[in-house]
């Protein structure tokens, strides 16, 4: 999607909040001169639109960022580079919010039409005095469809353009009425409230009111529907009394209409998957909620050792699951704004929790799983975030599990702690997990997603992004080492030790 907007023959933009740009096309670097590199950052305001446009522009962002879009509005930006400071580029823009997953808006992206050429024709139209023939029975693409009324609104002019666009001849409509017999009999529109509009933007022109960019539809001779924009002016002669209303049409490009396409169907997409994402979070929690209530209910109940543990890692798996629902903004765990808990708990409740959520996945695949654990960790206290530490290691581990060879195969999950002093009283406990797998390991695209990438290709790779990103916040870090026969996650991490943690080591 990134790359279709980067290449599209539409001119697109973006910017933040505080109007500032943050994307920037390639036509529309090529239309302004300006490249993607030096736009970041400016001011659409007050540094790519014209002085004329400015005002238009503030408001357009102001209504856009308030979730107002508005569409079909014509600004005017500067070009950039040698001789080409005072010319200027016409577009017509759609004003677009962007929004996050969480439906707020943080900034606004603009889809244009360059309409400079017909801009330009259109001016010297309205200012022409004298023999225009020529130039509105052209055949260029830049000659917008024109038609032009006589003071009773009968039709004085259909260029070959206008032609073109409807499938009626020129010969057959000159005299005929605009409203009525042309668009409404052999043009039809939808319903009489569309022909009464059309007859007050004629009158307005012929009574010296132009009327500019005015949503205007019709079904041409094939009874195909036509969406255009219609700006009327007043017609002059030679002495500048008003003799009729020139009229120009302005049409969707085929590469507009396939960009808004393609953005809208984005916008659904990710409105969908939003949706998705807060269902899922809302209903999870009542299950959760039962989870709960069975875990407290047993702990009532004469239980043996072994089914303690069983229903501590069942309680450590379930907190993982809310953490993981509670904190779902990933834009969080994105700029590093991610809340991270520091509470004390056992290193070995966590290896336990871990390792319960891969062992379905292992009988599945007739792997075995190699603890290579020393015993002093297992009842090792540490402080920090249990339940995100242990997210981060069933994410690896599973992902390993996952493309380990079976049958016969095997993972091995190794730890190697070693204590460094900070100061007297606070030491840490340096600690590298190793899992290890035979074989090809992970797929290349599946680590490109992990450390590189900023579109993932798969569900899998945006887990184990965020879970390295998670793992930096915690001033950790993680290798994915491939080597002739394994290869394996390294994953280090040092964790504060409580005095009770220090007395085990002891």
């Amino acid at each position: 999607m990134v790359r279709l907007i980067e290449t599209a023959t539409a001119p697109i933009f973006a910017v933040d909040v505080e109007g500032r740009i943050n994307g920037w096309n390639a036509k529309v670097a090529e239309l302004t001169g300006l490249s993607v590199e030096e736009a970041m950052g400016k001011s659409l305001v007050h540094d790519l639109v014209h002085k004329e446009s400015e005002e238009i522009a503030n408001k357009l962002l102001f209504r856009a960022l308030r979730g107002e879009e508005d569409k079909n509005i014509e600004l005017r930006l500067r070009t950039f580079g040698t001789g080409t400071s005072n010319n200027a580029i016409f577009l017509v823009v759609n004003a677009c919010t962007s929004k996050d997953y969480m439906n707020n808006i943080v900034g606004v992206c603009f889809v244009g039409q360059d309409v400079t050429g017909q801009k330009v024709v259109m001016d010297k139209f309205i200012h022409i005095q004298g023999d225009y023939k020529a130039i509105v029975h052209s055949p260029n693409p830049l000659i917008p469809p024109i038609f032009a009324s006589d003071e009773n609104t009968c039709c004085s002019e259909w260029n070959t353009a206008m032609e073109k666009l409807t499938g009626w001849k020129r010969g057959d409509m000159i005299g005929k009425m605009l409203v009525g017999e042309i668009f409404g009999s052999c043009c039809q529109l939808k319903g009489r409230d569309a022909m009464t509009k059309l007859m007050i933007v004629l009158h307005n022109a012929i009574g010296g009111q132009d009327t500019d960019k005015f949503p205007f539809s019709f079904f041409d001779q094939d009874g195909k529907y036509v969406q255009a924009l219609l700006t009327a002016n007043k017609r002059v002669n030679m002495d500048g009394k008003i003799i009729g209303a020139f009229c120009f049409l302005q049409i969707a490009s085929p590469e507009l209409q396939q960009t808004l396409e393609v953005q809208r169907q984005k916008e659904n997409k990710g409105m969908s998957k939003m949706k998705e994402l807060a269902y899922i979070c809302q209903e999870i929690r009542n299950p959760l909620s039962g989870i709960r209530l069975a875990n407290s209910l047993l702990e009532t109940t004469n239980l043996t050792e072994v089914q303690k543990q069983f229903l501590e890692t069942s309680a450590a798996c379930e907190k993982q699951i809310l953490k993981i629902v509670k904190d779902v903004d990933l834009d969080n765990i994105e700029d590093g704004s991610l809340e991270l808990e520091k509470a004390e708990f056992v290193l070995g409740s966590v290896i336990d929790a871990v390792v319960s959520q891969v062992m379905l996945l292992l009988r599945e695949k007739g792997l075995q799983l190699i603890r290579d654990i020393p015993e002093e960790v297992k009842t090792m206290t540490v402080y920090g975030d249990q339940f995100r530490i242990q997210q981060i290691l069933a994410d690896f581990l599973l992902n390993m599990v996952s493309h380990a060879p079976s049958p016969g195969g095997w993972v091995e999950m190794q730890l190697i702690p070693s204590l460094k002093q900070i100061s007297e009283g606070i030491s840490l406990v340096h600690i590298e997990f190793r899992i290890v797998s035979p074989g090809d390991g992970l797929p290349p695209e599946l680590v490109q997603d992990m450390f590189h990438s900023s579109q993932w290709a798969t569900q899998e790779g945006l887990a184990l992004s965020m879970c390295r990103k998670i793992l930096k916040l915690m001033n950790g870090e993680v290798q994915y080492i491939r080597e002739s026969e394994r290869c394996y996650f390294l994953i280090v991490l040092d964790l504060p030790m409580s005095r009770k943690g220090l007395k085990n080591i002891g």
